[in-house]
């Protein structure tokens, strides 16, 4: 059942229980007016008692129940959290049964999921979008505005690190399961990079390093990246599986830079270092519920059918890009990709900004990836 323009809630289930849709996605739900939380599906029953218990849920469903869940009516959108090879499985079934679909990044593993969940989404008339909760937060937007608006001159480099030390058993250090580095933080840095310099890489280039430990047996420790755009600017990042926590980018261009600190971080402040002409500006950005502007906003795009800026367009261009780096890493080359158009981009218009969760919850069958989470 779709949700009408005289809807005053679009009504969500929260697809897959691991530690972030249980200490981000569940509690923002009280801070996202037009958006209501129905249904949770997981095969855990543990976690469907516990957690319905605790936000007042009536309708719970097992993985094989997903189906009952979309035709039961009372569902209009599913939140996809779900590791990152069940992306596309979910979301073409939920699109068939004429039900919208907020989908967790990366949007899934290939390019060819991504454009089966583009055709399901398009050929059922329902919205699509990838959580690039980023697009919405003003840290980051601001930081698209100071660029855009000549403040540091010509923008010729970005520059980011994005690093945490993640646990052994961790499912992002598991291949099969859609893991690795660039699939997991890496597309942060990759997104970041074209929505700050509003462009597409034409030209990649990636080297993969592993220390040996047990726990990166399946998947890289580190990945380090060159993208070239077009006008011959240059951006560059290095992620880890292995390394302290670190979280920040930066923009040199030709009079001043901008560097971003905490820049992928989903709670918690954040803080600008403006230099021009050699003087520097700090500004702080208070902690925000990025989830909630997320279901706010694409409750929204559903309520007023409008279409969702983090489309899916957006989550299959960072699919590509990131297949090509490890073509790269395989090959040892440069590898050239095809830009594709990209006519929306985020812009300071979007930020939303709700009060931060409270607390955080105890988590159920279910821990941090990292030490630093």
């Amino acid at each position: 059942m779709t949700a009408t323009n005289d809807q005053r809630k679009i009504r969500y289930a929260v697809v897959g229980l691991g530690w972030f849709a249980q200490e981000a996605a569940l509690p923002s739900f009280v801070h996202a007016e037009n958006s209501e939380l129905v249904a949770l599906v997981s095969d855990d029953a543990t976690k469907r008692e516990e957690l319905s218990k605790k936000y007042g849920i009536k309708h719970t469903y097992s993985y094989e129940q997903y189906e009952d869940c979309l035709t039961s009516g009372e569902v209009d959108a599913v939140y996809i959290a779900l590791p990152n090879h069940l992306h596309c499985e979910y979301t073409v079934r939920a699109a068939n049964q004429a039900i919208h679909v907020l989908c967790e990044k990366p949007m899934a593993t290939t390019e060819q999921e991504c454009e089966a969940m583009i055709k399901a989404a398009n050929d059922n008339n329902v919205k699509l979008m990838i959580a690039y909760r980023l697009h919405l937060e003003e840290a980051n937007l601001q930081a698209v505005e100071i660029v855009r608006s000549k403040q540091i001159g010509e923008p010729r480099i970005f520059n980011s690190v994005f690093t945490q030390q993640v646990e052994e058993g961790n499912i992002r250090l598991r291949e099969v399961t859609g893991g690795g580095t660039l699939y997991d933080i890496g597309i942060y840095c990759i997104n970041a990079a074209r929505y700050i310099l509003q462009d597409e890489p034409i030209e990649v280039f990636a080297v993969a390093a592993n220390n040996g430990e047990e726990r990166f047996s399946e998947v890289e420790e580190m990945t380090s990246v060159i993208l070239r755009f077009p006008n011959e600017r240059l951006a560059t990042f290095t992620c880890s599986f292995g390394g302290a926590s670190v979280s920040s980018y930066q923009i040199v261009g030709t009079q001043g830079d901008l560097r971003v600190e905490s820049a992928y971080a989903w709670q918690g402040e954040l803080k600008h270092y403006l230099t021009i002409n050699g003087e520097t500006q700090e500004r702080t950005f208070e902690d925000h519920d990025q989830l909630a502007a997320e279901f706010i906003y694409f409750s929204d795009c559903i309520l007023q059918d409008k279409n969702p800026e983090p489309s899916g367009t957006e989550g299959l261009i960072d699919v590509s890009i990131i297949q090509a780096l490890y073509k790269s890493i395989e090959t040892r080359q440069p590898v050239q990709i095809e830009t594709r158009d990209r006519h929306q981009r985020p812009t300071l218009a979007q930020t939303i900004q709700r009060p931060p969760v409270e607390e955080t919850p105890d988590l159920i069958h279910a821990a941090a990836p990292s030490k630093e989470s």
